[in-house]
């Protein structure tokens, strides 16, 4: 089983312009990039990602915009999966 995130981790992913997801103990953040080949080209790297550490993100995306909430349902909510993915997703997203 996976660890669940620490209170500082959890306050360092929300200064990193992640949101608290109502209702559910879940993390929410929208990328915006210039056009589709953009967005999707970060989906594909985020997907490579998500498989090496076998952490799946609940995602959309339309057009230029990639909407992605993380949450682990193995814990029933934030672990250091979604740390170390959130973490990721922002380095390959430029943020």
């Amino acid at each position: 089983m996976t660890d669940a995130i620490t209170d500082d981790a959890r306050q360092a992913l929300l200064s990193n312009g992640w949101t608290l997801v109502e209702g559910r103990d879940a993390i929410h953040k929208t990328y915006v990039f210039a056009n589709f080949v953009e967005a999707f080209g970060f989906m594909t790297r985020s997907a490579l990602w998500a498989e090496k550490l076998n952490h799946h993100p609940e995602w959309s995306n339309v057009y230029k915009t990639v909407d992605v909430t993380l949450t682990t349902h193995d814990t029933g909510g934030l672990s250091v999966l979604d740390a170390k993915l959130a973490a990721k997703m922002d380095a390959l997203a430029g943020a």
